[in-house]
């Protein structure tokens, strides 16, 4: 008898300290890249642009049906014009993609990781985030809505933070007509 008595006792401080040593993490729910669409759409004086670029992963950490966090990389490479055709299309896709803008042969990708996560409502969230661009991180601040085995998201991001500087008033005077604002946005809607 005492025997089992020592063996129970030490079976349960074994299961002590290994719940104690490994906490119970987030659940990772990933993102259907394939099944996820991000739209951006950039204004300038004389208008604006619009177009999407890829997933290249991601994941939402979710404790039982609450957000606690996520983790996405974007593939730069793949920005894509909507609103132009042919040459005037392909010219504005080799320019985002040049040192101009997001330079994606030395930054293929871009990131955004959660830092913080407060509900304010039943499936919205407000997330801060650290959003990282040609290297460089900054945070942002967005808001996610989830149901039904979706969640989107809108942000607006200042291009002038992270170092693209073409056609910016933000880096060049007496632009006129031909200033792009520094704000472009995001629309982002991911299929989990």
């Amino acid at each position: 008898m005492k025997k089992t008595i020592f063996n129970i006792a030490l079976a349960l401080a074994f299961v002590s300290t290994a719940t104690a040593n490994n906490p119970i993490e987030d659940e990772k729910v990933p993102v259907k890249v394939t099944e996820s669409t991000v739209t951006w759409k950039g204004y300038k004086v004389t208008g604006s642009h619009e177009g999407t670029i890829q997933l290249k992963s991601g994941h939402l950490e979710m404790d039982g049906d609450k957000l606690t966090g996520g983790e996405f990389v974007v593939d730069m490479t793949t920005i894509e014009n909507s609103d132009l055709d042919g040459e005037s299309k392909g010219k504005l896709e080799g320019h985002l993609k040049s040192d101009d803008f997001f330079g994606v042969a030395t930054h293929p990708t871009a990131t955004l990781v959660f830092t913080d996560v407060k509900p304010f409502n039943k499936n919205s969230y407000t997330v801060t985030g650290n959003l990282t661009i040609k290297g460089i991180t900054k945070p942002v601040t967005l808001v996610v809505s989830m149901f039904e085995g979706k969640a989107t998201a809108t942000v607006k991001i200042d291009r002038a933070q992270y170092d693209v500087r073409y056609g910016s008033g933000s880096f060049f005077d007496n632009l006129g007509d031909k200033a792009i604002y520094d704000e472009f946005d995001l629309v982002v809607d991911l299929a989990l």
